[in-house]
């Protein structure tokens, strides 16, 4: 049962922990989460692997970034990207300043403060 549509539906939208789960495995976000409890140790490459994101088809990030982009524009900005971690895990920590300026940089593409799609999807396969 694979979804094939271009305009997946993110009504699922509440408790977004569920809606990962869909994508990733309890074990993957465990992991991912693990690797970067304390302050200034996340890094997006890492965690990307941990959980499993370098390895999900296009369609699948898609999904992830539509349940990241919480407020629905169609960019992950700062501070949606600061509580990052808190879709994985609801108890997970922020971001701190210095980690989430370094996402954005690594994510954002032209340069506008803010990551889209496109940027999420090639941050994920770098």
């Amino acid at each position: 049962t694979s979804m094939s549509s271009t305009h997946p539906s993110f009504s699922f939208c509440s408790g977004s922990d569920m809606a990962l789960a869909g994508i990733l495995t309890e074990t993957e976000i465990a992991a991912g989460l693990q690797c970067c409890q304390a302050a200034d140790s996340f890094d997006y490459k890492t965690f990307f692997v941990k959980v499993g994101l370098n390895s999900k088809s296009k369609d699948q990030l898609t999904q992830v970034f539509g349940i990241l982009d919480q407020d629905r524009s169609g960019y992950i900005e700062e501070d949606e990207l600061k509580l990052f971690l808190q879709n994985f895990s609801a108890s997970a920590r922020a971001l701190t300043d210095a980690e989430t300026k370094a996402f954005l940089a690594a994510g954002d593409s032209d340069g506008d403060g803010k990551i889209g799609v496109d940027g999420k999807i090639a941050l994920t396969k770098r």
